[in-house]
């Protein structure tokens, strides 16, 4: 199945306002989902005989910096029995200065290995999943504060009385 095959698909569920856009310029094309729609595509793409892609490898929150304010995840699919793999990008421009995270859908229904994935961009990047079952930090502290894969972190002096460098 092509890349123009499988954006196909999700056009002919869901209508063409569901791929926002696709980068094609790089090693593996990604096509630019709708954020309120990505459960369902993921969903769709995961049941679809012709798709199939049955496992979700990896989950990515990226901040692109305060003149952006765009927040973005990014969904790496894989196919097994067919052999494929596919990029899908959601993002959303955030106001920093307010007390919310940015918030996206949880695909934790479709994709159970999204259970971590999703726990790690909250607990480095500050991205909130709507629908998670246990959105809590994973590799940091509790109480720790601050999300320090945000382009706007700074680094505390000390943790616990412990200096930190």
């Amino acid at each position: 199945m092509s890349f123009e095959n499988i954006k196909q698909v999700i056009t002919d569920k869901f209508g063409a306002a569901a791929i926002v856009g696709e980068e094609t310029g790089g090693l593996q094309p990604a096509l630019l989902i709708a954020p309120d729609l990505i459960a369902d595509v993921c969903l769709e793409l995961r049941n679809n005989p012709l798709t199939y892609f049955d496992f979700l490898s990896c989950l990515t929150g990226v901040d692109h910096g305060e003149e952006d304010g765009r927040f973005e995840v990014v969904y790496h699919l894989s196919s097994i029995p067919y052999q494929l793999q596919l990029t899908l990008k959601i993002s959303k421009i955030h106001n920093r200065g307010s007390e919310q995270l940015p918030s996206f859908k949880s695909v934790v229904d479709v994709y159970r290995t999204a259970d971590w994935h999703e726990r790690e961009a909250y607990d480095l990047v500050g991205i909130f999943f709507e629908g998670h079952p246990d959105l809590r930090r994973i590799l940091l502290p509790d109480d720790w504060e601050g999300y320090p894969l945000r382009k706007d972190y700074t680094n505390a002096e000390y943790y616990k009385g412990i200096k930190i460098d």
